[in-house]
Order: structure tokens, then C-alpha cells, then sequence
């Protein structure tokens, strides 16, 4: 039995996963991964290396990140706190290159979010903190690491929340805009 359900985004290969969850008098239980579910559910084969965990502070913005040459497929949850999750298709072939989608995910609403290689990846901490864990399909290479600007005015993400409190690193503050940025040429 499945127990993964599929949610689309607007960009159609970034996909919103919810798993079921079996709540009693002492708790829940959810099957947080099953590796021959997901590859079943969204009908690809899938092999995760690495798992990252970050926690951050409320009005703290991470990314727009993305690898080239050793493109990170990622599946993103938070199991403290809220965070707006943002992809950003930097597929040049794309019928939807630059374009963006974002989602709510909370340790409340369990959801995850599944942002395959060839999309930027960010987000902005909207709790007073959250932890938030992701497997990767690669390893981090910081050679082969780009950032996109956050605030591109081509891209026009609606962060929520954005405030002059804004936490961001150097790196982070000075990605390219998308008309500078490095993408993805044949993926």
C-alpha cells in the first residue's frame, strides 16, 4: 500500500509529497521515507547519498542554490518550525526556465517537497526558528556551486514575510540575476 500522496506545483516536475500519518492517544507515526514508494509515486528511480539538516532563526533567507556539474536533486522537510520553500527552473530548454513555485512546509503539515536537479533552491524561516532536513542526490561540491539572486526582479518571487530583520549570508545576498546567472544547458 502507497503511502505517499502527490500534489502538483505550477512547475510541474517539483512535486509536493504528503505521507500519511496514524495519530492515537500517544502520538503519530509516519513513514517519513520509503525509497520504492517515492520512486513508484513519481514514477522515477531516485538514489539519495547525502542528508543535510540546517536550522536558522526567524527572517533568515537560504539560497537560491544550485550545482551544475554535479546537479543535487533534493527532498525537503522541516521537523521544527515553518519555512516558504522556493524552486527555480534554470533549465535554459525549459518551457518554464526562470520561472518559479513555492510552498508552505511545517512540522505541522509534514509536507515535503521534491525539487529535482536543474532548479535553485531556497527559503525563508517564517517560525521563530526551524530545523529543516534534506536528502540530496549528489554531494555537495562548492566548485560546482551557483547562487541565484534572491530578489531578481525577472524572477519576481512573493517571499513572504521579507523585511528590512532579513538574516541572509554575503554569498547568498550577492547571487546573479537569472540574465547573469550560470543554467543548466541539457538536462
Amino acid at each position: 500500500m502507497n503511502q505517499i500522496i502527490i500534489k502538483k506545483t505550477k512547475l510541474p516536475e517539483v512535486i509536493i509529497i504528503e505521507n500519511k500519518k496514524f495519530e492515537d492517544n500517544r502520538g503519530f507515526f509516519t513513514e517519513s521515507y520509503n525509497q520504492k514508494c517515492f520512486n513508484e509515486a513519481l514514477n522515477i528511480k531516485v538514489k539519495f547519498v547525502q542528508d543535510n539538516h540546517s536550522r536558522s532563526i526567524k527572517n533568515t533567507l537560504r539560497g537560491m542554490h544550485y550545482q551544475i556539474k554535479h546537479p543535487q536533486g533534493k527532498l525537503v522537510r522541516v521537523v521544527f518550525g515553518e519555512i516558504f520553500d522556493v524552486a527555480v527552473d534554470m533549465r535554459k530548454s525549459s518551457i518554464n526556465f526562470g520561472k518559479w513555485t513555492g510552498v508552505n512546509l511545517s512540522s505541522s503539515n509534514m509536507r515535503q517537497l521534491w525539487i529535482p536537479p536543474g532548479f535553485a533552491h531556497g527559503f525563508v524561516v517564517l517560525s521563530d526558528y526551524a530545523d529543516v532536513l534534506y536528502k540530496t542526490t549528489n554531494y555537495w561540491n562548492p566548485k560546482a556551486e551557483y547562487c541565484l539572486a534572491w530578489n531578481d526582479k525577472d524572477i519576481n518571487i512573493n517571499w513572504p514575510e521579507i523585511d528590512s530583520n532579513l538574516i541572509i549570508s554575503q554569498k547568498d545576498n550577492n547571487g546573479q540575476e537569472l540574465k547573469n546567472a550560470k543554467y543548466f544547458e541539457d538536462l
